[in-house]
């Protein structure tokens, strides 16, 4: 009988020998038992990988958690940075500001009293500085006060605006302080100056519409 033979009785009588014959069963069993893990070492070696799996999976839980917390850690830090930064900045600006309004105050002051002296003493003009309450709101749309700046020589008065820069709507509220002196005072207005090193382009055609000379740095650097 050849190989192949065997192979096929095999097949075809053993499962028939298992069911009936306990002797047959068991020596099957025996020997298959050395190319197959019994169930229970199955599971533990199932069990283990799964275990294993866990752990790997508790691992890389721990290291984003860290992860997060470290990346929450360098964000606060940016934060609080960036914050002091903006912080020193406002202080800067606000300090910048503070010295620009200053300056342009002192030169005002600086340019009106030198301006003062020069018309007085040489030429027998006189300046005034005047500061009045405006009650009728004719000049900033409320009561509040208003400074006009004057050159007055023998029947010729000259309203000035002396400023270090002015605005369109500043072009606008210097045309109603020179109507508020006029009404006040009962006077009339031979010219409306406006002497300023910064005015703005948009207040140019304002001031020729009105009747306003304006003298600034920007035109004295054109005409040269």
């Amino acid at each position: 009988m050849t190989k192949a033979e065997i192979k096929d009785l095999i097949q075809k009588e053993l499962p028939q020998l298992l069911a009936q014959d306990p002797l047959v069963r068991d020596f099957v069993l025996r020997t298959v038992s050395e190319y197959y893990a019994p169930r229970t070492e199955f599971d533990q070696r199932f069990n283990r990988v799964l275990d294993e799996l866990q752990r790997d999976r508790e691992e890389q839980r721990q290291k984003w958690e860290e992860n997060t917390q470290r990346l929450d850690r360098i964000e606060a830090q940016n934060s609080a940075t960036l914050a002091e930064i903006q912080k020193a900045n406002r202080r800067y600006e606000s300090t910048i500001g503070a010295l620009g309004s200053r300056w342009g105050l002192h030169s005002e002051a600086s340019f009106r009293n030198g301006l003062k002296a020069i018309l007085e003493e040489s030429f027998g003009g006189e300046v005034l500085n005047l500061n009045e309450f405006d009650d009728e709101d004719m000049v900033f749309g409320r009561p509040d006060q208003v400074e006009i700046d004057l050159i007055i020589k023998n029947d010729t008065v000259i309203v000035c605006e002396i400023k270090s820069s002015i605005s369109k709507p500043e072009m606008y509220s210097f045309d109603r302080k020179v109507a508020f002196y006029q009404q006040r005072h009962q006077s009339s207005v031979s010219r409306k100056m406006v002497i300023s090193p910064m005015v703005d382009d948009r207040a140019r055609p304002v001031a020729e519409a009105l009747g306003i000379e304006i003298y600034s740095y920007a035109d004295t650097v054109e005409n040269l």
